[in-house]
């Protein structure tokens, strides 16, 4: 996987209004009902990590569920993180 350059990053992140690019990272946070509906999508975005074989960092507090994602073979964000953040909005989407 290629690193992609700060512009290509910007012009994706065009398509995900929930995400923002710094340290390296695409980062995203999504507040939920409650923590039993986060904690939903938690188990279904787990899924999806698994099935790409691409894992986040994130963080949950109550309702709250923090991602950040980058390529750490690559040192930076790649095609596999858009991949990834697309198949999390979709999983989102749904639990709302």
């Amino acid at each position: 996987m290629e690193k992609l350059t700060p512009q290509d990053i910007e012009k994706k992140l065009l398509r995900f209004p929930d995400w923002e690019y710094y340290d390296d990272a695409l980062h995203a946070e999504f507040e939920f009902d409650n923590f039993k509906d986060c904690f939903s999508a938690m188990s279904r975005i787990a899924f999806e990590c698994e099935a790409q074989n691409h894992h986040p960092e994130w963080t949950n507090v109550y309702n709250m569920l923090s991602i950040s994602l980058s390529t750490h073979e690559a040192n930076g964000v790649t095609d596999k993180d858009f991949k990834l953040a697309e198949a999390i909005e979709m999983i989102v989407e749904v639990q709302e």
